[in-house]
């Protein structure tokens, strides 16, 4: 259980049966008066967002999710396949609740993915992934300006911007985090 207190950024609670997350939070302290804590509050499931003004001394229940390991199994155009490695169920997550995660998820590639009442809500990648480039341009030899980078398109059809001496066909680790080349793979 939680308190009006406990509210920052990032928190999953629930509300109505359904989970929510802080997106926006801030802290008011009029002179007069309870604090205020104001928030803007995304639903896990719908996506839609509101803003809602809370007092001190409320109290919320903690959502009941769960994160699960799932291997990424394929995309059929309309939701990506996702089976339990533990139990060999599969789930299927829409492209709005897979997000920028897309650009780096290949087939295979082990996720954790967050359940809500055994749905699947959204899906977070492994900190590094390695990828194959499928087309760069040639590094000519010379251009050494400093800083220099070169687009690169991975095996996932997502461009990233690598050194020059990065060539086509090289596999590549690349942070999901930021979404930038880490290094070349051997």
């Amino acid at each position: 259980m939680y308190e009006s207190s406990d509210l920052r950024k990032g928190l999953k609670i629930e509300i109505d049966g359904d989970p929510y997350v802080v997106v926006q939070f801030e802290f008011v302290k009029p002179g007069k008066g309870q604090a205020l804590y104001k928030c803007r509050l995304k639903n896990m499931i719908t996506g839609a967002q509101f803003d809602k003004t809370y007092r001190s001394g409320e109290k919320f229940n903690e959502a009941n999710l769960e994160e699960v390991e799932m291997e990424y199994l394929y995309f059929d155009g309309n939701a990506y396949c996702f089976m339990n490695s533990s139990n060999y169920e599969q789930d299927f997550l829409s492209e709005e609740q897979v997000g920028e995660a897309k650009a780096f998820l290949k087939e295979n590639t082990v996720c954790n993915v967050l359940m809500f009442e055994k749905k699947a809500l959204d899906v977070s990648l492994p900190n590094f992934v390695e990828l194959t480039i499928t087309e760069a341009e040639p590094w000519a030899k010379g251009d050494t300006a400093a800083g220099s980078t070169k687009p690169a398109t991975l095996e996932t059809g997502h461009v990233v911007q690598v050194p020059p001496f990065v060539n086509e066909g090289e596999k590549i680790r690349i942070d999901t985090r930021t979404g930038q080349y880490v290094e070349r793979v051997k």
